[in-house]
């Protein structure tokens, strides 16, 4: 990687290439504490430049900029650069911005030393916060992200050792307290069971607590209508017209879905196990509420069962399944998965074209052809389960 440094509206120059590790491009913690033992001062990672190589928001040659807090006394390399008003870059891509969140983060909890930020892209910034209390968590948000203080306080509502206890909070922005623990990818059988059992209670709860929470409607109706406009707008110039035709057909199922009886209710939204938060001897903890919304839950098991390792996939699909028959015994949950597998592919093509209307340019290659390649992988599914489905 490498750094372009500014001081206020001066551009220092550039420092690098250095090797970093991890490979992805939004932990910026060791892109940091590589330039300023660089450069002897403290830096703050601003955005993402450019990447030549590299690909699925890893690997490559990456360019960031980044923020000096004082002059350094390092020599850097002459760099054409200037930092130009852009309408879609987000409150932590500037100096301004990451100096009015850390000086409202330092109101709100009794900070005992520098926040350090641990990772920064389009879709979030999140700093580590030393505290009197302990570490707690900064997390800012874009305004197409959901209001991650009232999704969590949903949740609470019915089980609030499922969630991470809300420290302070304003529009775009919450502090958490720790989630001690691993982010789960590897997690053990009893664990999934664990986090989707509970999590499934807490849907089902929500679901007969009548009110439904100001949260984004991506009910099955509601998501058939914003496929359909997708399809007929930004996504149709990277489709064939056969793969377009095919998608429209697909999206006609959306009501077979709700026919299976499962009831609309809280969303995670981006429900894989990297989202849930556990140690051993605790109950894990689900975090990231971001794509929160109400809609058909049925997107939550799919996220859970697709993202787990191979051999813990039949735990999550049994879990999530009997959960739900034990809550809505006249639902069909089993087949909810079958309709759902190629048509939450559907669903991930509008969100991602949310995130590309919602943010600048330079930040649009993690992004860039996701609406696209989701659309092809629902086709892709649709054609899997026709295929095994077919007479022998």
């Amino acid at each position: 990687m490498s750094a372009v440094v500014t001081l206020g509206d001066e551009c220092l120059g550039e420092v690098g290439p250095f090797p970093v590790e991890p490979p992805w491009w939004a932990e910026v913690a060791p892109v940091g504490d590589v330039v300023e033992q660089a450069l002897g001062v403290p830096v703050t990672v601003l955005r993402l430049l450019s990447v030549t190589g590299g690909e699925g928001a890893r690997d490559g040659h990456v360019t960031y900029h980044a923020e000096a807090s004082v002059r350094p006394g390092a020599a850097l390399r002459p760099a054409v650069f200037s930092v130009e008003d852009e309408p879609l870059r987000l409150p932590w891509a500037t100096a301004a911005g990451v100096a009015e969140l850390l000086a409202w983060a330092a109101d709100a909890v009794p900070l005992t030393g520098r926040p350090r930020l641990h990772k920064s892209w389009n879709l979030a910034a999140l700093f580590r916060l030393p505290t009197a209390n302990g570490v707690a968590w900064l997390k800012v948000t874009p305004p197409f992200a959901a209001d991650e203080a009232a999704a969590i306080a949903v949740v609470a509502s019915v089980d609030p050792g499922l969630v991470p206890r809300v420290l302070a909070s304003a529009p775009g922005r919450l502090i958490l307290a720790d989630a001690p623990g691993d982010d789960l990818w590897n997690a053990s059988d009893a664990q999934v069971t664990s986090t989707v059992t509970r999590f499934v209670a807490a849907q089902a709860a929500l679901a007969r607590g009548g009110a439904r929470p100001q949260l984004r409607d991506w009910r099955p109706a509601v998501l058939a209508q914003r496929v359909a406009a997708l399809l007929d707008g930004p996504v149709a110039a990277d489709l064939g017209a056969a793969e377009i035709d095919g998608a429209r057909a697909l999206n006609e199922r959306w009501a077979a879905l709700a026919d299976c009886g499962l009831p609309d209710t809280f969303v995670h939204g981006d429900f894989h196990p990297g989202n849930w938060r556990g140690e051993p001897g605790r109950p894990p903890v689900v975090i990231d509420f971001a794509d929160a919304c109400w809609g058909n839950p049925v997107q939550d098991g799919l996220r859970a069962i697709d993202y787990l390792p191979a051999q813990r996939r039949p735990t999550a699909h049994r879990a999530w399944v009997e959960a739900w028959r034990s809550a809505v015994p006249a639902a069909d949950p089993e087949n909810a998965l079958r309709l759902a597998r190629p048509l939450a592919h559907l669903a991930y093509a509008v969100r991602y074209q949310e995130f590309l209307d919602g943010i600048e340019v330079s930040e649009r290659i993690y992004h860039a052809g996701d609406p696209a390649a989701a659309v092809r992988h629902a086709l892709a599914a649709d054609a899997r389960a026709a295929r095994r489905d077919a007479p022998r």
